[in-house]
């Protein structure tokens, strides 16, 4: 409409000029002066018809440039033009769409970052140089603990590891190694998987900690080995015990007293019997912790003067999360170990540790201490050092901490004796 107004406005502007020329002139003189005086309105009305086309082609322009820049925020207004009007519809509505993909896509790489980053697992991504070209948090806080990994290639990361571990990283597949000494052996599932990105060889590595999982599934093996166990004995000591009581009903009935003592011994080895079998009973049946809020002073003040042993707690008011029943019941084993270590009751000391990362509750005795073999075995049911033991003590510790995401630490004590660490991660969460 403005391009159509334009020019018959320009037409009655010359059928003017040609009129009142006309007034003074006539003949070829009058043609010729009225074409003089149309020709700059000519090119001035072209001017001002092409300002708006070359303003809105130069806006269009800047946007696709911008596009090449991965900048789709600009819109262009439709203008008055119905020959631009469609282009930059078409336009507007292309840079619409790229932006929601560019937004999706960012979205998309936050999500995958976080869930890298939040890993439990080591991951590492190498190209076919062995440079390491992305590493999570984990990776950074096992192989570099100060600095990047970025940039480092993997032969490199892995010199000061142990020989099992580096192995391991340099070999495609899957692999199982164990690190360190029993009982503070922890076991990796590390995997090297090659693959092609953007046409070139890249290979990306795994390291999982695997020993907690293990050691549950250990514990669960053990659990259904006392279930039956348990299921079998009892169902023999139940007609044990009512032969033993029958039989010395008729060795009375018939006078022979001298059976008394023979159905004494089965009757006793019967409830001996049943009170071990008892005690695994309860370790499979290890109900859940429930952890609580737990003022540390507030609770080991009575059960330690209970036990008549001495505690130190460095913080007034520290604070612990755990299931105070549960922890209560292991200390009360770990001192009971203690004493029939050899260790007298004024050398036992239970001690509250607070760490950045974790807080621990130490027994520190001054026993006979365990060899090395022994304290690599200490923590397996049914094991013990006693004669009389049951093996018990310590595997129940075990349990009850790694359900608290925890663990238990066993060290020999400078001048003599043993200190077991109660490990409480401050991060931890229950295990379900």
């Amino acid at each position: 409409m403005t391009r159509a107004l334009l020019w018959l406005c320009l037409f009655a502007l010359a059928v003017g000029l040609h009129a009142l020329l006309g007034l003074w002139l006539a003949g070829p003189t009058l043609w010729l002066a009225t074409l003089g005086g149309l020709l700059p309105l000519a090119l001035l009305a072209r001017a001002l018809e092409s300002t708006p086309y070359r303003r809105q082609l130069r806006a269009l322009s800047s946007m696709i440039a911008g596009w090449r820049d991965s900048d789709f925020a600009l819109s262009i207004s439709e203008p008055n033009s119905a020959e631009l009007k469609s282009l930059t519809a078409e336009l507007n509505a292309v840079a619409t769409l790229l932006r929601r993909e560019r937004h999706g896509l960012v979205q998309r790489e936050l999500l995958l970052q976080t869930v890298i980053q939040s890993s439990p697992m080591a991951v590492l991504l190498c190209d076919r140089g062995g440079h390491v070209v992305l590493a999570n948090l984990k990776a950074r806080q096992w192989f570099a603990k100060q600095g990047q990994l970025e940039g480092l290639t993997l032969s490199r990361i892995s010199e000061t590891l142990p020989d099992e571990l580096r192995q391991a990283l340099d070999t495609d597949g899957e692999t199982i190694c164990s690190l360190g000494q029993e009982p503070e052996l922890e076991t990796y599932h590390v995997s090297r998987t090659r693959f092609d990105l953007n046409a070139q060889a890249h290979y990306l590595v795994l390291m999982r900690p695997m020993t907690r999982e293990l050691n549950r599934r250990e514990a669960a093996v053990w659990k259904k080995v006392i279930r039956l166990m348990s299921h079998e004995i009892n169902n023999s000591l139940a007609p044990i015990s009512s032969l033993a009581h029958s039989g010395r009903t008729l060795a009375r009935q018939h006078g022979v007293p001298a059976l008394d003592r023979v159905f004494d011994t089965i009757e006793s080895r019967a409830r001996h019997l049943n009170d071990f079998i008892g005690g695994y009973a309860r370790f499979a049946k290890l109900p859940p912790p429930v952890p609580q809020a737990v003022a540390v002073r507030a609770f080991l003040d009575p059960l330690c003067g209970a036990l008549d042993c001495d505690y130190q707690v460095p913080e007034p008011d520290a604070m612990g999360h755990f299931d105070p029943a549960q922890i209560e019941q292991v200390l009360i084993n770990l001192v009971k170990n203690a004493l029939e270590a050899g260790s007298e009751l004024r050398d036992i000391a239970v001690r509250w540790v607070a760490g950045p990362e974790e807080d621990r509750l130490q027994v520190c005795d001054r026993g006979q201490g365990m060899a090395g073999d022994s304290m690599e075995r200490a923590l397996l049911p049914f094991y013990s050092t006693k004669r009389s033991g049951s093996g018990l003590g310590l595997a129940l510790a075990r349990e009850i901490m790694e359900a608290h995401n925890g663990r238990i630490e066993l060290a020999a004590r400078d001048d003599g004796g043993t200190v077991v660490s109660l490990c409480f991660r401050r991060d931890a969460a229950p295990a379900g």
